[in-house]
């Protein structure tokens, strides 16, 4: 730059005119906005993940098998709703705390009644379960509640449950005195066809039964109504009739793991209505007992048998004429203050409905709906000789039924109706007749002369060795003696036939003689028979003689 001063030297230097100079604004460097723009998206980033981050739940377990925090998914209807965090153990160490994180949208389903399981390999009786987690592993899997209230703390199930919400069909409860061979998980039959499983069992607070609860899958629930019967199907029925020996099972797996089976009464009416959920059905111990018609009137008795009740148990039949109509309730004994023999009383309970349900179609029934009808019936059936007695229902087991049957020979009898059990009349026989008849045989056998009888038996068989000792002697001497004289004698007799033979044969000469001897005395038979024939006819012949023939 020139300097004023010198191009006008004259001029003084303070004279000289002022230049202003203008300053450029530097902006900022594009540097900085890489970082501020990086800032931007990780604030954003921050953001979006924790809104749209979803709810933090614990779950308690007992054990941590198979779950590892990071890598173990939460699923639902097999797709991935979260995973677990952390796992830690409880305050007082009992149980694991599982943390889990879900995703956003699952958090409708934390409702208070959602159920947490772990999948994983398992064999419960004679099924295999979770064989897929053996490569993927161990998951927590969801079954989403219904509840309206929301929570973020559950207790997670040990067993998978059996049945999820969403399975179709429906839930009974069943009650029965036990549970036999019911397991969890035990399936249920209808007519041999697998519909359903035992979900859960526990005992009635009172100790005296069982309840469990059973779920009938579509569409087999709607065979469940207010008439269908259950029953205990894990054992063998056997039956041994007139067709010879039958044996039915449900399946083999209900041999192996127990179950139940369910069907409608044989009286119901076709098309019932399905029964509620939830409804409560009683639980029988087998086919037979639950097919059998409701008892709806009892009447109790008391039997007194004079044999032994060695045999006769508890539930022990009563039949009439081979028709079961009651059965025993309980034995006892009643001991009597004059110092006779104890009893044994037998109480015994019958069922009238039992009887007239076996009534043909048309036949007409006795009219015993009031008490006083029924014992002026029973009192009629006693008067022709209505007993009780003890018979052998087999052999091999030696167990006793009691059957009424009608003797026209027994001694009459009467109720005694003002006591609260009515004493029915017994009659001996049976089994313990025959025992009592070998007894008495026994006895008189007892009483033979057995020591007598021996020693004339020995006696008998010394004189008999004796007897045979002498006709083998006389055998010998036959043979030494007598044998030789036979022998020579039947000689003597061979040659004595032996002319006779000869004599007798054809060409003989005494043959020839004979012959003309008897030619001989056939003609003079003819000439004496021509003689008698003319003195028949000329008697006179015998005075005159014979006249002479004119020519």
């Amino acid at each position: 730059m020139n300097d004023p001063t010198s191009e006008n030297p004259g001029l003084p230097a303070s004279s000289a005119p002022a230049v202003t100079i203008k300053k450029r604004r530097r902006l900022p460097s594009f540097v900085w906005a890489v970082p501020i723009i990086a800032a931007l998206i990780g604030i954003w980033l921050v953001i979006h993940s924790i809104t749209s981050q979803g709810p933090v739940i614990t779950i308690s377990f007992k054990s941590a098998e198979g779950l590892e925090a990071g890598k173990t998914k939460i699923r639902y209807k097999d797709v991935d709703v979260g995973h677990v965090k952390a796992i830690t153990l409880s305050p007082d160490r009992k149980r694991v705390l599982v943390t889990a994180q879900l995703i956003k949208s699952s958090s409708d389903i934390l409702a208070t009644d959602t159920r947490f399981f772990v999948v994983k390999p398992r064999i419960s009786g004679g099924s295999v379960s979770g064989l897929n987690t053996l490569l993927s592993g161990s998951y927590i899997s969801v079954d989403v509640g219904t509840a309206e209230s929301m929570t973020d703390e559950f207790v997670g199930l040990e067993e998978p449950p059996l049945v999820t919400r969403d399975s179709p069909g429906r839930e009974f409860v069943l009650h029965g005195a036990q549970t036999g061979s019911v397991n969890y998980g035990s399936p249920i039959f209808f007519r041999h066809i697998n519909a359903g499983h035992v979900t859960k069992f526990n005992l009635d607070q009172d100790g005296k039964g069982v309840t469990i609860r059973v779920f009938i899958d579509a569409p087999y629930d709607q065979y469940v109504t207010p008439d269908t019967r259950f029953w205990h199907a894990s054992g063998i029925d056997m039956q041994l009739d007139a067709n010879g020996l039958r044996v039915t099972t449900e399946s083999l797996s209900s041999l192996i793991e127990g179950g139940l089976a369910f069907q409608d009464h044989d009286d119901a009416l076709p098309g019932g209505k399905p029964a509620f959920e939830g409804s409560v059905f009683p639980l029988f111990e087998d086919r037979e007992h639950a097919m059998r018609a409701p008892d709806t009137k009892v009447r109790s008795f008391l039997m007194y048998f004079p044999e032994s009740l060695r045999g006769l148990s508890k539930g022990a039949p009563v039949d009439l004429r081979g028709i079961v109509i009651g059965e025993v309730k309980s034995l006892g004994v009643e001991f009597t203050e004059n110092g006779r023999l104890p009893r044994f009383p037998v109480e015994v309970s019958l069922y009238p409905d039992r009887l007239k349900s076996r009534v043909r179609a048309g036949a007409k029934l006795p009219d015993d709906d009031t008490e006083a009808k029924e014992r002026s019936l029973l009192e009629h059936l006693l008067a022709r000789g209505m007993r009780a007695q003890l018979r052998s229902g087999s052999l091999i087991t030696g167990q006793l039924y009691i059957a009424l049957d009608f003797f026209p020979d027994a001694p009459p009898a009467k109720m005694d109706w003002s006591s609260a059990y009515p004493v029915l009349p017994t009659v001996g026989g049976g089994l313990g007749e025959i025992q009592d008849t070998v007894g008495r045989i026994a006895k008189k056998i007892d009483k033979l002369p057995f020591d007598q009888i021996s020693a004339e038996l020995v006696q008998a068989l010394n004189k008999l060795n004796t007897t045979l000792s002498t006709t083998e002697k006389l055998v010998r001497r036959l043979d030494s003696e007598v044998t030789p004289e036979l022998a020579s004698t039947l000689k003597e007799a061979r040659s004595t036939l032996a002319n006779a033979n000869s004599v007798l044969a054809e060409d003989a000469p005494l043959q020839q003689d004979v012959r003309e001897s008897l030619k001989q005395v056939a003609k003079s038979a003819r000439a004496l028979a021509n003689l008698a024939d003319m003195l028949e006819r000329h008697p006179e012949a015998l005075v005159y003689g014979k006249q002479k023939v004119k020519p």
